[in-house]
């Protein structure tokens, strides 16, 4: 079974001006690697309509699965969600299940539901609703695009919320093996290892240590016993260099 696709819409000024740091995508990147989903593109856009509605038709058209970040807050260069409803053909408004949830929250904590916070319960038609257990405003999935919070406690709890309902793949697995060579030494062998195991993938990541260059391989796949295979023949071509 080919493990299904995904890619990443991480949208914000804030990302790409540098004065905020995306960790989403290292969280997500790990959470559908488990669930057997290949997370295969990541694309970064401003708080720009046009940027917003391309990039998720782009992606949603190309992937099985589009996971978005940022932009469904109360602000007015909160545009997501409308973006969203645009590029998917949708119309948008404020949703009763989803402005009960947020003024039941709100109610809670003795704080007035002002126009602000009502524009976070506007989700498009057709959609179902992301929980968020941490601050109630919800995200949601419209076709196969799930829209959820850049804030990277609430975006990592609304992953585990929607990962669920998604059919994955196969868990990818990783061995890792040091080898003290540089990787000029390395690559020819390496490049008959990827042919001769096709069904896994090789990547070389080289390091300087105390003088002296060396690599770190990871071999990726889905078939345990192919990935014990080439661990041990990629440790006998290197011999005491490779740990």
């Amino acid at each position: 079974m080919t493990n299904p696709t995904a890619a990443m819409l991480v949208i914000g000024d804030e990302i790409l001006s540098g004065r905020t740091r995306d960790s989403n995508m290292h969280h997500l990147a790990g959470r559908l690697t488990e669930a057997g989903i290949n997370l295969t593109e990541v694309r970064m856009v401003s708080d720009d309509r046009t940027a917003i509605v391309d990039g998720v038709r782009a992606l949603a058209r190309k992937h099985d699965h589009l996971f978005t970040s940022g932009g469904i807050g109360p602000t007015h260069d909160d545009i997501t969600a409308d973006c969203v409803a645009e590029a998917m053909n949708a119309s948008i408004d404020v949703r009763s299940d989803a402005r009960a949830i947020l003024q039941a929250h709100y109610d809670r904590q003795g704080i007035e539901m002002n126009a602000a916070r009502l524009r976070m319960a506007r989700i498009p038609d057709g959609a179902t609703l992301i929980n968020n257990p941490i601050s109630a405003a919800p995200g949601f999935t419209i076709g196969n695009v799930h829209v959820m919070a850049g804030i990277p406690a609430i975006f990592e709890a609304m992953v585990a919320s929607i990962l669920p309902m998604i059919a994955g793949g196969d868990p990818v697995l990783s061995e890792s093996v040091r080898i003290d060579r540089a990787e000029g030494d390395i690559a020819a062998r390496l490049s008959e290892l990827a042919d001769e195991f096709a069904n896994l993938s090789f990547g070389s990541y080289p390091f300087r240590q105390n003088g002296r260059y060396g690599a770190n391989v990871v071999i990726r796949g889905i078939e345990p016993q192919q990935i014990i295979q080439a661990t041990a023949r990629l440790r006998a071509a290197f011999g005491d260099d490779a740990s």
